[in-house]
C-alpha cells in the first residue's frame, strides 16, 4: 500500500490510467481540430499562392499534427487491444511515454503552424519570430515550469 494515499498497487495504477486519459481527452480534441482544418487548406483557393517553402512549412506542420494524433490516440488503443489481460502497469508506463512524445509532436506542431500561419500573413520573418516566441512559451510553461515545481518537492 502507498502510504500518502491509502492505496494498493493496483489502485494506483488504475487511478495513472484514469488521470492519464484525463490529459488526453483534453490535448486530443484540440490536436484532432487543428489536424481536421490543415487537412482542408489544400482545397482552399488562397494555398495556390503559397510559395515553395511555406509549402514545405504546411507539409512539415501536416506530418507533425497527424504524428501527434498518432502518439495520443495509441494509449487508448493499447489499453483497448489487452483489456483484462493484467498488464496495466505496462500499459501504465509505455502510455505515459507515448503521451509524453505525443506532447513533445504537439509543441512542435503548434509552433511551426504559428510560423506558417503568421509567416502567410505578415511574411516570413514574421512568421519565425511568432515561431520562436510561441516555442519560448511551449518550452517555458510544459518544461521548465514544470520541472521548477517538482524541484520543491
Amino acid at each position: 500500500m502507498d502510504r500518502e494515499r491509502d492505496e494498493t498497487f493496483a489502485e494506483r495504477m488504475d487511478r495513472n490510467w484514469n488521470e492519464l486519459l484525463q490529459e488526453l481527452r483534453v490535448t486530443q480534441t484540440g490536436i484532432q481540430v487543428l489536424a481536421g482544418f490543415l487537412i482542408t487548406l489544400p482545397f482552399q483557393q488562397r494555398f495556390t499562392t503559397l510559395g515553395d517553402g511555406q509549402e514545405r512549412l504546411y507539409l512539415v506542420v501536416l506530418v507533425a499534427a497527424l504524428v501527434s494524433i498518432v502518439l495520443l490516440m495509441t494509449p487508448v488503443i493499447i489499453h483497448r487491444v489487452l483489456f483484462r489481460r493484467g498488464v496495466k502497469q505496462q500499459v501504465v508506463e509505455v502510455s505515459d511515454r507515448l503521451a509524453r512524445a505525443g506532447f513533445v509532436s504537439l509543441g512542435i506542431t503548434l509552433v511551426l503552424a504559428a510560423a506558417l500561419i503568421v509567416g502567410v500573413v505578415t511574411g516570413s520573418t514574421g512568421g519565425w519570430v511568432a515561431g520562436a516566441s510561441l516555442g519560448v512559451v511551449v518550452v517555458g510553461l510544459w518544461l521548465v515550469l514544470p520541472l521548477s515545481l517538482r524541484r520543491g518537492d
